[in-house]
């Protein structure tokens, strides 16, 4: 059984319909991975395992039809609602709060055959990129224990590098589906501002910043679960440009000739460059030229500008006081500051003090930040970066206590990702490098906003070229 959990989801699916194995046989191996590893790594902090076997049992508990009939996943505890599941965003804020009903995504996931196993650790409201909260305590890397498994989407990342689940959902406001996919090891799909909607609790959560999306070991999951969650619904405040065919055919179609700009350093020039991002970024680049690409070092020049840190912050400050106040609200009764740990207190506090206007001048500053950048793709096809603006970092890197580092640290992490989520525009993160210590180390490319369809493809050409290793699933 052990072989078919290293399968990725389309192999597992593959073995259900060829009736190689059961869905609840599938499922049975998954719950044990879990039992048996989780206990050192923390990933999953719900467990709805015999509600999720007992919907199996049921008469149309799973559709031979559906693409991943049988296969069982795992959904991060921030987003992703499920009805009547415990839901807390990583916070003990919402310590007994339950989930009235399920997120649109979430609908589109059961429809597609997936078995639901449980929840995935976060960290708080998803405002770091270490999965280290309080309330549940700290998600450990499952290729060395001492590291982080990035965050927000540690939790889902870990499950998956440790074998666990073959996809997990993931969300990204800063980098949280890139950073942990780099942090482990995996394939990690940003999706295009309203590919996936949000519904129907929210339209654009952190101002469109944060995108829904899973991370996966291969390149055809990352394709074939944007395809099975990605849609505009009802009510959604915007929805991005259809693709001409489902994305999972894309995997394996020619990308043409591609032009391509790389960065191998912080796009301020402010700090060194780290010789393992050098090296992650110019394996690629490589690559990438071998595949008959143009490849040439430079980049928007608009990343390296100086407010765009401010004006980020001051959006999500703005979010995470307004996202306190209907924590409230749900619950009955006023968020304390001292329910809330030290950075989300500052963000909090921060986002209370703005007005409507200053709010809005840093929204409109973005919008021009989102023209200005748009403008470097016009002459180019895709950005090739680091996925993670610094080396792979052990827990306790980014210390709670400490907020100003923290956030300096957290400021030069997200260099590389943060812009892609206010500009909206797809990303990946592709495990092309290890450091000597044999922790992953991922790149990152961007493509024009609603072009995953270029990114899958070019993607699927680097895999076929240098398939993708997880030692952590052996």
């Amino acid at each position: 059984m052990d072989d078919l959990l290293r399968l990725d989801a389309l192999g597992q699916a593959r073995a259900v319909r060829k009736g190689e194995v059961s869905p609840r046989e599938l499922a049975e191996a998954a719950i044990a991975r879990i039992e048996a590893c989780d206990g050192e790594i923390n990933a999953v902090v719900h467990r709805r395992f015999e509600r999720a076997l007992a919907e199996l049992a049921e008469p149309d508990g799973v559709s031979p039809e559906a693409p991943f009939a049988g296969v069982p996943t795992l959904l991060k505890d921030l987003g992703w609602a499920m009805a009547g599941e415990p839901y807390r965003a990583g916070s003990r804020a919402l310590d007994g709060m339950f989930a009235e009903r399920d997120g649109y995504a979430v609908t589109k996931l059961r429809r597609a055959g997936f078995t639901i196993l449980g929840r995935t650790n976060t960290s708080e409201f998803g405002t770091a990129i270490t999965t280290e909260p309080v309330a549940s305590g700290p998600t450990r890397n499952p290729h060395d224990l001492d590291f982080s498994s990035g965050g927000s989407s540690g939790g889902s990342a870990a499950a998956v590098a440790a074998g666990m689940v073959a996809v997990a959902t993931a969300s990204d406001g800063g980098g949280s589906i890139r950073i942990p996919a780099s942090m482990c090891g995996l394939v990690g799909l940003k999706p295009s501002r309203g590919r996936v909607s949000s519904g129907p609790s929210s339209g654009e959560p952190w101002a469109g910043f944060s995108a829904s999306g899973l991370l996966c070991r291969t390149v055809r999951d990352a394709a074939a679960t944007l395809d099975a969650v990605a849609g505009t619904m009802p009510g959604d405040p915007y929805g991005a440009p259809a693709w001409e065919r489902p994305l999972a055919r894309q995997v394996g179609a020619d990308p043409g000739r591609l032009r391509i700009g790389f960065l191998t350093g912080h796009p301020t020039g402010r700090f060194p460059a780290d010789p393992d991002l050098v090296a992650a970024v110019t394996v690629a680049a490589t690559l990438l030229e071998a595949l008959g690409h143009d490849v040439e070092p430079g980049g928007p020049a608009a990343l390296a500008e100086d407010d765009f840190a401010r004006h980020f912050g001051t959006v999500v400050a703005a979010h995470v006081a307004a996202d306190l106040d209907e924590i409230g609200r749900w619950r009955g009764r006023p968020v304390e500051p001292e329910e809330v740990e030290p950075r989300n207190r500052i963000l909090a506090t921060a986002g209370r003090r703005l007005d409507a206007v200053g709010y809005l001048a840093s929204r409109t500053w973005i919008d021009g930040f989102r023209r200005r950048m748009a403008a470097w793709w016009d002459s180019h096809d895709l950005l090739l970066t680091p996925s993670l603006g610094v080396a792979p970092f052990r827990l306790g890197w980014l210390p709670p206590d400490d907020v100003s580092l923290s956030r300096g640290r957290t400021d030069r992490a997200v260099s590389f990702t943060s812009p892609v989520n206010a500009t909206g525009q797809p990303a990946i993160s592709l495990p092309l490098h290890r450091t000597a210590g044999g922790m992953p180390v991922g790149v990152q490319l961007v493509a024009a906003a609603g072009r995953e369809d270029l990114l899958v493809r070019v993607a699927a050409q680097i895999e076929a070229e240098r398939p993708f290793t997880h030692p952590a699933t052996r």
